[in-house]
């Protein structure tokens, strides 16, 4: 039996890899959040504390007997990272074994494309915290779980998860459209359905072995000249919006202004601003690698069958 901690429990993602955790029976969960736990349903081995992460010395006393720490909070609303930073603190001050920084989602090119996503400039400060820890020795293991995009996205509006909610991004099969850049047909995108994260999460709490600090997980690699192609096949072709890439990267320095913007609470124009220039921004990341993630955990896991893009997509929307 593993115990676990999870700061940002109450995120979408956080809850689908609990119930995971849950179903083996095996381990011991705290689910750190900042709302009131009788809110949230109570599940066998799992304790919901409402946690103050601005107190170190509470986390630490939390961390007692913990073995891995992971963290989902988005990192454009923790300035500085400093809560993060502080999580990783009380957790190598406790004696914790292994963390999990808020990655999930973009890989190893994420530095050379924040110009167009620089909402997730805070993964690349946490991921140089963690190698400043370990400089001289290793204090503490962890892996950054990098997983390309959501594959349930693609099956939009389709409830294709228990917690997480989707959204169009790129491709919208309900609607047969796409937005893409013109003449960037073999940029690929790795997609990888919530189950299947969840899925090598839960092996890799339990994995013996020395966790990779670059943890790639790779559902499905393909081509965006390859799922125009997937539409075709399952009658749902798409019109494209093309876009140049040299019109996106001279709007580079209206994405920054979207950096900390929190949609809960911005106007439906402000909402409606952000997704253009996000998929914009998002694109540029295509362009440049960020989405297609590395595959370390699929070659310490061998065995795991991930879910496919085809099988997917004619699931959800063959015959329809």
């Amino acid at each position: 039996m593993v115990k676990i901690a999870i700061a940002g429990a109450s995120s979408q993602l956080a809850r689908e890899i609990i119930d995971v955790l849950v179903a083996t029976k095996n381990h011991e969960v705290i689910g750190l959040i900042r709302k009131d736990p009788t809110q949230f349903p109570s599940l066998p081995g799992v304790t919901w504390v409402k946690a103050a992460y601005e107190d170190k010395s509470e986390l630490v006393r939390l961390f007692q007997g913990v073995e891995v720490v992971m963290c989902f909070f988005p990192v454009h609303f923790d300035p500085g990272c400093a809560t993060q930073k502080r999580l990783i603190d009380a957790a190598v001050e406790a004696g914790v074994k292994r963390y999990v920084p808020s990655e999930w989602a973009t890989g190893t090119q994420l530095e050379a494309s924040l110009d167009g996503i620089p909402w997730y400039a805070g993964k690349l400060d946490v991921s140089r915290y963690l190698e400043n820890i370990n400089k001289e020795k290793k204090v503490i293991e962890y892996t950054r779980f990098q997983i390309g995009a959501f594959m349930n996205y693609l099956g939009h509006p389709h409830k294709t998860s228990e917690h997480v909610h989707t959204l169009s991004f790129a491709f919208d099969f309900e609607k047969q459209h796409a937005i893409l850049l013109k003449d960037r047909l073999d940029d690929a995108i790795v997609w990888t359905t919530v189950q299947d994260i969840a899925g090598v999460v839960a092996r890799a709490i339990e994995y013996k072995g020395e966790w990779p600090a670059i943890g790639g997980i790779t559902g499905s690699r393909v081509t965006i000249g390859e799922m125009l192609r997937l539409g075709e096949a399952i009658g749902r072709p798409f019109t494209v919006d093309w876009l140049k890439l040299e019109d996106i990267e001279a709007e580079e320095r209206n994405m920054e202004r979207f950096a900390n913007l929190d949609l809960h609470s911005s106007t439906p124009e402000e909402v409606k601003a952000f997704l253009d220039m996000a998929i914009k921004g998002c694109l540029l990341g295509v362009s440049r690698g960020a989405y297609a993630v590395t595959d370390e955990w699929n070659k310490i896991l061998p065995d795991y069958k991930f879910t496919q893009v085809e099988d997917f997509l004619e699931k959800v929307w063959g015959g329809k």
